[in-house]
C-alpha cells in the first residue's frame, strides 16, 4: 500500500489542519492537502493525506474510510497516480472541426465547419462551414 491517501466526500468547510487532526491518531502526517478551486478558492470536496509509513496508511484507511468528518462520511483509499494529460496545445473546433491559424494556416470551425486564417487564410465556420475572404495582416 502506498503512503498517499485520497480522501473524498469532504464538507466544503474542511481545511488542511482538519485532515491533519483527524488522521494524526493513525501516525505521522507527512502532508495533508484539501484541493481548492483555483478561481473561487472553494474546496473541491476532496484532498490527500500522506502518512509516514505504509502501515500507518493502512491503519488510516481502515480507521477513516466511512468515518464522519463535519457530518460527511469520508471515502478514504490509496491515492492513484494522476494520469498524464496531453499537453494543451493547438486549437480545435466543435463537432468535426479542428485546426489553428498562423502564417498561411486555416482551421477552426464548429459543426462540420472550416476556415480560420492567418496571413493568407480566410474563412469562417459554424454549422455547415464555409466562409471566405483574403486574409490580411
Amino acid at each position: 500500500m502506498g503512503k498517499k491517501l485520497y480522501v473524498g466526500n469532504l464538507a466544503y468547510s474542511v481545511r488542511d489542519n482538519d485532515l491533519e487532526q483527524s488522521f494524526g491518531e493513525f501516525g505521522t502526517i507527512v502532508s495533508a492537502k484539501v484541493m481548492m478551486e483555483r478561481d473561487t478558492g472553494r474546496s473541491k470536496g476532496f484532498g490527500f493525506v500522506e502518512m509516514g509509513t505504509d502501515a500507518e496508511a493502512l491503519a488510516a484507511v481502515e480507521g477513516m474510510n466511512g468515518a464522519s468528518l463535519q457530518g460527511r462520511a469520508l471515502t478514504v483509499n490509496e491515492a492513484r497516480p494522476m494520469e498524464a494529460r496531453p499537453p494543451r496545445t493547438g486549437g480545435g473546433g466543435g463537432y468535426g472541426g479542428g485546426g489553428g491559424g498562423g502564417y498561411g494556416g486555416g482551421g477552426g470551425g464548429g459543426y462540420g465547419g472550416g476556415g480560420g486564417g492567418g496571413r493568407s487564410g480566410g474563412g469562417g465556420g459554424g454549422y455547415g462551414g464555409g466562409g471566405g475572404g483574403r486574409g490580411g495582416y
